[in-house]
């Protein structure tokens, strides 16, 4: 209902109050060119306001299947005459809708009534043929291909669907990582051996005394400070207030096990402190 003039004129409805004369210059609005001296009671369509679509095919093979299973025609003797006809109808009412979706129902309803001509034409045989081929056995083809193809579509829209029916779940496992120890280099026993000696000169005592020292005894020491501990850290293995002549010589044991592969020595990471441990289980 709108204040502006339309071309079309049609009857006032039956169920509005009654209009004034066609003299009274009062008019409350126009519909379809007819002036309403007075508001409906109820709501009011006009009959052409309101459009219901029924059905709604994806193509001309579409159609022409729902035709033939609504009039549970038989799809191997399609009877042409009944289903051009119906198709026709519904061609001439989308072409008054739709011209261009119109194109290709226009091009199946020329197949449809060129295989109707051919159907009033008496047959004729191919060489080899016993038979006569039949004008509707291309359109049979296709018509049984695309239901065929329209059931396993439907059927594959019929499978759970990821995102659309389930979500797969997710799980984070950890994997267990064996830690593995960096190798000590020769700078970082020359970095460690030099703070060894810094603190051994600190607390160093000025008495010249002259002593014989055996590297195998102190070899033994060391494996003997080792037996029955797992680690035990570098430092740990030399006593500043004997002096630095026996840091060297126990340096230097440490150095001949390392060589004889009977202690390893060890590291976490980068700058941390240096372990030594046996290499072998002590009987």
């Amino acid at each position: 209902m709108g204040s502006a003039d339309t071309q079309a004129a049609l009857p006032a409805p039956p169920h509005l109050a009654p209009a004034a004369t066609a003299h009274d210059p009062v008019a409350l609005a126009r519909l379809y060119g007819e002036p309403l001296f007075a508001l409906p009671t109820d709501l009011y369509i006009p009959p052409d306001a309101l459009e219901v679509i029924l059905e709604a095919f994806e193509g001309p093979l579409d159609l022409l299947l729902y035709l033939i299973r609504k009039q549970n025609f038989n799809i191997l003797d399609i009877p042409m005459a009944a289903l051009t006809r119906q198709y026709l109808v519904y061609v001439d009412e989308i072409r008054n809708r739709n011209l261009e979706l119109a194109a290709e129902y226009l091009l199946m309803a020329a197949m449809l009534i060129e295989i109707k001509s051919r159907m009033l034409l008496p047959p004729k045989k191919q060489a080899g043929a016993d038979e006569a081929e039949d004008p509707r056995a291309e359109l049979v083809r296709r018509l049984l291909e695309y239901e065929q193809m329209k059931g396993a579509a439907r059927q594959l829209a019929e499978l759970p669907l990821h995102g659309r029916d389930f979500w797969c779940a997710q799980v984070v496992v950890g994997e267990a990582v064996q830690q593995r120890l960096p190798e000590v280099c020769a700078a970082d026993l020359q970095a460690a051996w030099r703070d060894i000696l810094k603190r051994a000169r600190l607390v160093q005592h000025h008495k010249i005394t002259r002593e014989e020292l055996s590297v195998r005894e102190y070899m033994g020491q060391v494996l003997k400070a080792l037996q029955g501990r797992r680690f035990v850290e570098f430092e740990d293995l030399f006593d500043p207030g004997k002096g630095a002549t026996v840091l060297v010589v126990t340096f230097i044991a440490l150095l001949e096990l390392a060589k004889e592969t009977l202690v390893e020595i060890t590291q976490a990471e980068a700058f941390a402190p240096i372990y030594v441990r046996l290499a072998y289980t002590p009987v």
